[in-house]
């Protein structure tokens, strides 16, 4: 028999019970931890073994397997899926939905010891199941290699000559024209990364003005007229171009036939010199720039 109590009877029973646990030194349980750990530190990459674990991943590759497994890929799978198995005459295994889905062996290596005669892939029946488990650990290293921007490492740049990038800065690279180690660029060396400061002046901006700071960009509008009009520029697209005049007065304008826009381009010099750098121009530089403490 089932046995129906009117809503209204229902809440009151439940406040009851909860009255009564109440008196009775009762707490309700607390809720279920979260099973996931929260995200790595704000600022701060995520180590492989965390990414794995906040991801639900289960536990990385055998290390001991895949160094074995790529011996035995490379005498037997390289000359047709390449070295590093992202593909020759063969599929790029990287990206291989099977090696995706495989965990320890179990669908690559069936796959790998049957062969697909019908696709050209010979059958490697020799090899024993020992020995398809460490070439699937050694695939699943490569595909973590690939997807874990975390284990990528940029190596040091910082081979040039200092003393020979002093002369370049001051002599034919003309930068001291434009910069100075005590104003600009003081302490640039502990401010940036030597790969990120080699960065900043061989490519220090694909346009001459930057959108986001365009405080410091003058711009002259010439209209059909002839008629010139000059200031910093606010915003500039296909369409409008914005700026405050020499008055302080905003003026914008609508790209129309016959009028001309011109952007200063701070950052010419730096175009024309990535022409003329070289190697030795570049790291001797950068050398010179990183001493900037």
């Amino acid at each position: 028999m089932t046995l129906r109590i009117p809503a209204i009877q229902a809440a009151v029973l439940l406040l009851c019970i909860g009255f009564g646990q109440a008196l009775s030194g009762g707490q309700e349980a607390p809720p279920a931890p979260n099973p996931q750990p929260p995200p790595p530190n704000e600022g701060r990459r995520a180590g492989r073994g965390e990414m794995r674990q906040f991801l639900g991943l289960g536990p990385p590759p055998d290390a001991a397997a895949a160094a074995r497994g790529e011996k035995l890929y490379a005498s037997n799978c390289a000359f047709c899926h390449g070295a590093k198995a992202n593909g020759a005459e063969g599929p790029d295994l990287i990206r291989s939905a099977l090696v995706l889905h495989d965990e320890k062996g179990e669908i690559i290596g069936p796959f790998v010891h049957n062969g697909r005669p019908d696709r050209g892939m010979p059958a490697f029946s020799t090899l024993t199941n020992d020995q398809l488990y460490d070439i699937a650990e050694f695939l699943h290293v490569r595909v973590e290699a690939a997807a874990n921007r975390g284990t990528y490492q940029i190596q040091n740049v910082v081979t040039g000559n200092a003393a020979a990038g002093a002369a370049y800065f001051n002599g034919p690279g003309k930068c001291a024209s434009c910069h100075s180690v005590t104003g600009d660029l003081a302490h640039i060396g502990s401010k940036m990364r030597p790969a990120d400061l080699q960065q900043s002046f061989l490519y220090p901006g694909a346009r001459g003005f930057d959108p986001a700071n365009p405080t410091v960009t003058h711009v002259t509008v010439t209209l059909p007229s002839g008629q010139t009009v000059s200031g910093t520029l606010k915003r500039m697209d296909d369409f409008n171009v914005s700026l405050i005049d020499s008055a302080g007065d905003y003026r914008s304008f609508t790209v129309v036939p016959g009028l001309h826009v011109t952007v200063e381009d701070k950052l010419q010099a730096h175009r024309q010199l990535l022409d003329q750098y070289t190697d030795a121009d570049m790291h001797n530089l950068t050398a010179y720039l990183v001493t900037l403490k």
